[in-house]
């Protein structure tokens, strides 16, 4: 099975692809941690990337492509994988399958978590967290609350919020992924590898229909 999970940020695709990548048996591909590796590994790549990382900008598409194609030159490259968050765009999607063409590793199916702007802006401007290294407990205000307000229940620490956690920032983001998918959605549509799933809901009940969506294909 190759899976490529879209969806606003803060709609769940990470925790899917997690699940998806340990139960299927797939590896878990996302931007963020091939980012993260180049920078912390002082890549070529990885170096141009950092003044966008470090600064909270998107990292521009020539790099992000760059990282994916590199991810799948090397002699590991995994032939069963759930790409999460990535393509974003209809330029990367069109990179992704030129890289994907080059192993004869066409994507079989993309996935659309459907979460409204007023859900994902309920859900980002909840979280708060604990900042203890050696803890990292994270909290919602409404589905995850501490059981004293601002204290982490695991080590009684502070908890902190994200100071992009607000909602004039949420609401940029998701404007930036509205006008990012507006081409990349329609795109998989067509080629009859689009499939939509509520991304409201349980862990357990997103996962199980995403895979019911997979299982029909073998997945």
């Amino acid at each position: 099975m190759r899976l490529i999970l879209l969806g606003p940020p803060g709609c769940g695709k990470g925790t899917q692809a997690k699940l998806l990548s340990r139960r299927l048996d797939l590896e878990h591909i996302g931007t963020g941690d091939l980012l993260r590796a180049a920078i912390r590994n002082t890549t070529p790549v990885g170096a141009r990337a950092r003044p966008f990382v470090d600064t909270g900008n998107l990292v521009p598409d020539d790099l992000v492509n760059e990282l994916v194609a590199e991810r799948f030159q090397r002699t590991d490259r995994p032939s069963r994988f759930v790409m999460d968050g990535y393509p974003r765009t209809l330029a990367q999607a069109h990179a992704f399958e030129q890289v994907l063409a080059q192993w004869k590793l066409p994507v079989e199916s993309v996935i659309l978590m459907n979460v409204s702007d007023a859900e994902i802006t309920r859900r980002v401007t909840g979280r708060w967290s604990c900042p203890t290294p050696n803890c990292k407990a994270t909290y919602h205000v409404e589905n995850n609350p501490p059981r004293v307000a601002g204290v982490c229940d695991e080590c009684g620490g502070r908890l902190i919020q994200r100071a992009d956690d607000n909602v004039d920032t949420v609401r940029a983001r998701l404007k930036v992924y509205h006008n990012d998918t507006s081409g990349l959605i329609p795109y998989y549509r067509q080629r009859g590898l689009l499939s939509e799933v509520e991304g409201s809901g349980s862990i357990e009940q997103i996962y199980a229909s995403i895979l019911g969506i997979l299982q029909p294909q073998g997945g």
